[in-house]
């Protein structure tokens, strides 16, 4: 095999796919990033048996083949050669030489023979989401997946489709996040859970272009995310996903209308007193029109009002001031609504027409103040 193609386009298909190579595995294989040119492409791909990626890029293609080289030296070699064009070279024995300008480095790579291909995805029905909007939904959800093995089914997001609506759920059992996104098209009703690290890694990969899209391909087993020269494919987690809507209430005694800024930089000038692992809460103290926020620590305390619109009920109530954080960060609106029942029972911000709902369970705070 012989290859001759721009720096910049073999590092960014480099980078692109190296996503899917395992940090741990017994399979020497599997560490490796298959160069393949049997084909009319430069074709890339890396693939740890969940995940896998395959990118196409640009250059010329001198003697056609294909070999399997470490992902990790291929990697910082092609990031540490001169921007300039690269040729890369191989003989029977998978010696590979890889030189740029001055530059030349001798490795031994491996039949690409042995390397696990990605799985043959029957590429029909495709919902179609624009770059931009999936890697939103995305950064809007994926911090409230649980990171424990405890719960597969926590680790992962659930994916609805029902007629031109999708709909993304996550949970780690102390919040949920949802996310409701108006499709262009009317689909068939589909409801899979893909793992957190599918998507983290697709929405780095994305562009987050308005103007370009992404087709999402489903199966009994895989999801396949197609978009610019890339595919990505992922086993799904199996079993059934957990029954949000009875965790949903619509029912509150206390209704808080407020500006999403002046609460998030609030909470985060609390969070100064806290120390790295302390669970300290954020007590909350509701009252006519102002809300006081509090925190105790072993640093110190602080307490500050915010004017608010309240329809309903006095109320006190202690939250992890992280889960709060994480939410409003990600909430595009300028004025937010949380909905409260009792200091016991969870909080909901949503906005009107539900497009997104945040709900964090309250904690306890007896003897913190």
């Amino acid at each position: 095999m012989k290859i001759v193609c721009t720096k910049s386009n073999l590092l960014t298909g480099v980078q692109t796919v190296s996503k899917a190579v395992p940090n741990k595995t017994t399979m020497s294989i599997l560490e490796c990033i298959l160069v393949d040119t049997t084909g009319e492409d430069i074709r890339l791909t890396a693939n740890d048996m969940e995940l896998g990626i395959e990118t196409v890029i640009e250059g010329e293609i001198l003697e056609k083949g294909m070999i399997a080289l470490d992902a990790k030296i291929f990697l910082e070699i092609v990031r540490k050669l001169p921007d300039n064009d690269i040729t890369i070279e191989t003989d029977p024995s998978f010696k590979t030489t890889i030189t740029c300008e001055k530059a030349k480095f001798n490795i031994i790579g491996k039949s690409g023979e042995d390397f696990s291909y990605l799985p043959e995805i029957e590429k029909k029905d495709s919902v179609v989401i624009s770059q931009f909007t999936l890697k939103e939904v995305i950064r809007q959800t994926i911090f409230s997946i649980a990171d424990n093995e405890n719960n597969k089914l926590m680790t992962g997001e659930l994916f609805e489709i029902s007629d031109d609506m999708l709909k993304v759920v996550s949970l780690d059992g102390h919040r949920i996040s949802i996310r409701k996104i108006a499709l262009k098209n009317s689909y068939g009703n589909k409801k899979v859970v893909v793992p957190g690290k599918t998507l983290s890694e697709v929405s780095k990969i994305l562009s987050g272009d308005m103007d370009k899209d992404v087709s999402i391909f489903f199966t009994d087993k895989h999801i396949l995310f197609e978009f610019n020269d890339t595919v990505v494919v992922s086993r799904l987690i199996e079993g059934e996903y957990f029954k949000i809507d009875q965790m949903l209430s619509s029912d509150y005694e206390t209704k808080i209308k407020m500006n999403k800024r002046e609460l998030l930089d609030c909470i985060d000038r609390a969070t100064l007193l806290v120390k790295e692992g302390d669970k300290k809460p954020v007590i909350i103290d509701v009252k006519d029109t102002s809300m006081q926020l509090k925190m105790n620590s072993t640093v110190g305390s602080m307490d500050e009002d915010i004017d608010i619109d309240k329809e309903g009920k006095d109320l006190k109530i202690g939250f992890n001031p992280k889960f709060l954080i994480d939410a409003l960060r990600v909430i595009e609106d300028e004025e937010i609504i949380i909905y409260m029942v009792n200091p016991k029972a969870p909080c909901f911000i949503k906005d009107e027409s539900e497009s997104y709902i945040y709900m964090i369970l309250p904690v306890n705070f007896i003897n913190v103040e």
